[in-house]
């Protein structure tokens, strides 16, 4: 995999290694040399720049710039990188994602509440300036050292009614284990598919488990015809939330704010409890 040589970007921002990656951009930890503090660069890959895919990064800098919420990462500055690959400065998160929390196994329910309120909080936000995510999914969910949860990559996100996007029609596009019904159909997007996808981030934060596993064709096509597994002994409310948010019918699932209010009792029906300790490696 090709990423831009670590060297000084724009004769302003040191690169160091790189902290993720994504389907057509490397995100790597910087220094900004002239305010001397540390940011996150994501760059885009020279072998991925076709025209779309520039216009994708072009309107991910549009769309962030124009957004302003606590749950979302700040953009600092963006350009064009030498030899013309086009990059965007962000604020650092000093924490690991939700991916990362996952991989240990369940997270107490407290805690996905608490998750989950600041992410509808978000949803709230861009659903109302009529922005559909349309890639919520772990590794996007960033989780502070401090515990602020911000939503990130915007790559594929799509203003409602927008009939010049960059993709076909019909043609599926997120993260297959994530992605809504509506979406695997290549039927519209609208903000109740991000609703679908955080109900099986929040199941999946509860159990350790994805709901759907496998080649991404066959989870893609799996939940056609198959509702992610809920268990029953999950706290009280979680499931039959859960199971709203999931349904498979769009028009039945409940909005982010609320979703939010849901969350709110759910969070402080017990003590809160906070994410586990990051572990080395």
């Amino acid at each position: 995999m090709t990423t831009y040589d670590p060297g000084v970007l724009a004769e302003r921002y040191t690169l160091d290694e790189v902290i993720g990656r994504g389907g057509m951009a490397d995100v790597y930890r910087a220094t900004d040399t002239v305010l001397e503090r540390d940011v996150a660069v994501k760059v885009l890959r020279t072998q991925a720049e076709s025209d779309r895919d520039l216009a994708r990064f072009r309107d991910e800098v549009m769309l962030l710039a124009s957004l302003d919420h606590p749950g979302l990462v700040t953009v600092l500055d963006a350009g064009l990188a030498d030899g013309a690959a086009p990059y965007l400065v962000m604020d650092l998160v000093e924490g690991r994602s939700l991916a990362t929390v996952c991989r240990r196994g369940p997270v107490p329910a407290t805690e996905v509440a608490r998750v989950g309120v600041m992410l509808a909080s978000v949803l709230t936000y861009v659903h109302r300036h009529a922005i559909v995510h349309r890639d919520i999914k772990p590794s996007n969910i960033l989780v502070g050292s401090d515990g602020h949860v911000r939503l990130a990559d915007f790559g594929i996100a799509r203003m409602l009614g927008d009939a010049g996007g960059h993709t076909t029609g019909g043609t599926t596009i997120g993260t297959a284990a994530y992605i809504a019904p509506e979406q695997v159909r290549g039927e519209a997007v609208t903000p109740a598919s991000d609703i679908y996808s955080l109900g099986l981030v929040l199941l999946e934060a509860l159990t350790g488990k994805r709901a759907y596993t496998g080649a991404p064709m066959r989870v893609a096509l799996a939940r056609l015809h198959t509702a992610p597994l809920i268990p029953t002994s999950l706290p009280t409310g979680w499931p039959a939330l859960l199971a709203q948010m999931t349904d498979a019918d769009p028009d039945r699932r409940p909005g982010a704010r609320e979703v939010g209010a849901a969350l709110r009792t759910l969070e402080h029906g017990s003590g809160a409890q906070r994410l586990p300790d990051a572990v080395n490696g």
